[in-house]
């Protein structure tokens, strides 16, 4: 009765005005085929990152390339822009 255990990115989400990324990845746990066991681990991605005063287009090279795909065609430089507005207005 072997085990084996593979994971699977089974929902990306974009969601929002800024074009939020949401994957959910499942662990799926196995027995001779059967699954026996799935948990779930979600991160969120958003189209800029900030340090100190500086924007920065957020580093997507350790997603998939279908996250990558997805957010090189959500992310343009209109919704990047509206997005660090918004946050820049926030932290006034």
């Amino acid at each position: 009765m072997p085990l084996t255990e593979r994971t699977e990115e089974d929902k990306i989400e974009c969601v929002g005005p800024y074009r939020s990324i949401q994957i959910r990845t499942a662990t799926v746990i196995e027995r001779d085929g059967v699954e026996i066991s799935r948990s779930f681990h979600r991160h969120a991605l958003q189209c800029s990152t900030k340090s100190g005063d500086t924007w920065a287009d957020t580093d997507i090279s350790g997603e998939s390339a279908e996250v990558q795909g997805i957010c090189n065609a959500v992310w343009s430089d209109t919704v990047k822009t509206a997005y660090q507005t918004a946050m820049d207005a926030q932290s006034v």
